[in-house]
């Protein structure tokens, strides 16, 4: 049948012409072609059974034709050809009487989407004949494969059912010395094992019947002469002539002489048409080097791809190609002496681990080859040849995870060079790809890159005090800036930071700015003191504080001027963690902040415990103001926290109804959009409150 994409071959016995279009424009418009040959009177039906096709409508018994005589002759001589009969509507008893006649279906002639329904059921089922047709000829053609292969193996195979053997192979007859086939298909396989054995086997067969993957084992066999010999016996479940059986697959253990041995890996870890290592042997050695490099080694890794090599290929053809790699190779050699380990890495590529940096000398090196294929064109077939390679090479140190990324690394640097027309190499340059990696919106690149460039933004917000006091503050945010100048979600790129193990760099570079610029601005006269966030990765840094130390006195600022702020999940999910950071940053001079603070009994709990500075509000106890038991609700709780000498600041104020709700509750301090948004300098006029 054709295929759901091809023509439908439709004969009609149909004797009005006009019927028939409107038949064949039903399959169209349902979205399957059709080509259809139209035939007024079953006189040259027989003819046209010698052709091909895929359904047969029959129009309704008329005076002009009867289809009986058509049903007859297609159950004759195509008893596999689907038929449709259409029948008058007001003739129920034509529908058995077709169905009787050999048709598939009978349908009125009023009902076209039964018509339609029909044929395409008609259809499917053809091609599931077709198809079925096709696999058992299929698989009668792999059985036969299957038969020759297992005459002709080497190795020796049988198949066995409750203990007798149906079927051995030459292999397996050899193997155990017997005269014939037919003297093996009498014995029981238990009598070809040794009694030590023959307990192991049955297990084997036993858990086989449990478990179908296959099963395997050692042990000895007893060959027709009486001797023993080790075998390898692998045991597969298999079907054979139809029946579920067994498959032995049996293989002598036999003791392989320690040069050969030797010889054998050679021979698995090189290139058999240059004699240069192959692939695996060169990722084996690479995995070793990354380990010396860890340890302070120097090395770098070079892949070579030969330029137009699919054309070099078409032109030359398979075997003066073998002939140009084999040259490449030993120029390779001569080049690089035994400085280099050489891999024939892939169809087009060669590679090279050399134990040097890569630096300017290693790119003059990979320079003077390029040169000199330039200079020295090989001779191959009669022609003379100026092979050129796009090279990538990468240095190996400890922020390479493994041999695969290594190779990727290279790999890309090379291809760099071959987009621009090749006969060059390219350092691996790891601020080029993530820059690259960032363009394509790749957000862990994105902080990458914004921590290596300084690239992050860094905006400032006034916390303003409604209880008067003569200090200013103001908190440190944090945003990141796409390529295209959008900015990133602060909550997305955190989650990101977080996952990568970002999250301690960023608490560096955001204290380290903040600091800077609060320095420069209380330079100018101002008394400001800064809010810097701390994320929960930074809680067990041992080596913060003497950095931080070292930081304030850079700037000439106490410690006093940057009030640290810790969030009330990090510290729940860490709690001696975060005490322990608390109480390293209260000896060293600095006030500290819990943010997100919801008040439920878990934090305050957890407040008790810590006892901070300052305690700044969940955003939803804001957001719900509006509501008197809410607003009470806050009011007790900040009451019990001025108890403690805890200062409360009341972030995400936008409104002036907030701002005197806020009041009433007796928070200390306000943050948010109604008194300025964040900007990237400290420029809030305090005084004018």
């Amino acid at each position: 049948m054709a295929s759901e994409h091809s023509a439908i071959r439709l004969l009609l016995l149909e004797a009005s012409q006009n019927e028939a279009e409107r038949l064949v424009s039903l399959f169209r418009n349902a979205g399957r072609a059709a080509r259809a040959h139209r035939l007024a009177d079953p006189a040259g039906l027989e003819e046209l059974l010698a052709q091909s096709w895929d359904l047969v409508i029959l129009a309704a018994p008329s005076e002009e034709l009867d289809p009986a005589v058509a049903l007859t002759l297609l159950r004759q001589r195509a008893p596999r050809l689907a038929v449709i009969q259409r029948v008058h509507p007001d003739d129920p008893d034509a529908v058995v009487s077709a169905l009787r006649q050999g048709a598939r279906d009978a349908i009125v002639t009023d009902n076209d989407e039964h018509l339609l329904l029909a044929s395409l059921r008609e259809l499917g089922n053809l091609a599931d004949r077709q198809e079925r047709s096709r696999l058992e000829q299929a698989l009668a053609e792999a059985e036969q494969r299957c038969q020759l292969l297992l005459a002709n193996a080497v190795d020796a195979v049988a198949y066995v059912h409750d203990g007798l053997h149906i079927h051995v192979n030459s292999a397996y007859v050899e193997l155990l010395g017997y005269p014939s086939a037919d003297d093996l298909e009498i014995t029981p396989l238990m009598d070809l094992i040794a009694p030590a054995d023959q307990p192991a086997l049955r297990e084997a067969f036993r858990q086989l019947r449990d478990d179908p993957s296959a099963s395997e084992l050692d042990c000895q066999c007893v060959r027709h002469d009486g001797s023993l010999i080790d075998i390898h016996l692998r045991l597969t479940p298999a079907i054979y002539l139809d029946e579920p059986c067994v498959q032995l697959h049996l293989r002598e253990e036999r003791a392989v002489p320690e040069s050969l041995e030797e010889q054998l890996r050679e021979v698995r870890s090189q290139d058999v048409l240059t004699g240069l290592i192959n692939r695996g042997r060169m990722l084996d050695l690479l995995e070793d080097a990354l380990e010396r490099a860890r340890l302070g080694a120097p090395a770098s890794f070079a892949y070579l791809t030969i330029d137009r090599y699919p054309a070099l290929l078409a032109e030359l053809g398979i075997g003066a190609m073998d002939e140009l790699l084999v040259a490449l190779a030993d120029r390779l050699r001569e080049h690089f002496g035994t400085l280099a380990t050489l891999a024939r890495f892939a169809d087009d590529a060669f590679t090279a681990l050399l134990p040097q940096a890569a630096d300017a000398s290693l790119d003059t090196a990979f320079e003077r080859l390029l040169g000199r294929q330039e200079r020295q064109p090989l001779t191959i077939a009669g022609r003379a040849l100026a092979i050129s390679y796009s090279i990538g090479v990468v240095g190996l140190d400890t922020h390479v995870k493994s041999a695969g990324d290594l190779v990727d690394r290279a790999h890309r640097s090379a291809r760099q060079i071959a987009q621009r027309g090749g006969n060059a190499c390219k350092r691996y340059d790891p601020a080029e790809e993530l820059a690259a990696a960032a363009n394509r919106g790749n957000l862990v690149a994105m902080v990458k890159q914004a921590l290596q460039q300084n690239g992050f933004r860094l905006l400032f917000q006034p916390v303003i005090g409604l209880r008067g006091g003569s200090h200013e503050y103001c908190e440190a945010l944090l945003r990141l800036i796409n390529p295209q100048g959008e900015e990133v979600s602060p909550t997305e790129f955190a989650r990101t930071a977080r996952d990568s193990g970002l999250s301690g760099q960023i608490d560096r570079w955001v204290i380290h700015q903040a600091v800077r610029q609060l320095g420069e601005h209380r330079a100018r006269g101002h008394g400001t003191r800064i809010f810097v966030h701390l994320s929960g990765a930074t809680l067990d840094d041992l080596e913060l504080l003497p950095w931080l130390a070292k930081t304030l006195q850079n700037q000439n600022l106490a410690a006093e001027a940057v009030i640290f702020q810790l969030t009330e999940d990090d510290l729940l999910a860490n709690p001696a963690q975060g005490l322990a950071m608390v109480q390293r940053l209260r000896r060293q001079g600095h006030q500290v902040a819990i943010s997100g603070f919801a008040g439920s009994d878990q934090p305050l709990a957890a407040l008790r415990l810590l006892v901070p500075d300052y305690a700044k509000l969940s955003s939803s106890l804001i957001r719900d103001l509006g509501q008197p038991e809410h607003q009470e609700r806050l009011k007790a709780m900040v009451a019990e926290l001025s108890a403690q000498n805890v200062l409360t600041i009341a972030p995400f104020v936008e409104s002036a109804s907030v701002l005197a709700q806020l009041w009433q509750v007796g928070v200390h301090f306000i943050q948010g959009y109604y008194l300025q948004e964040p900007s990237q300098a400290m420029d809030y006029e305090f005084q004018a409150e």
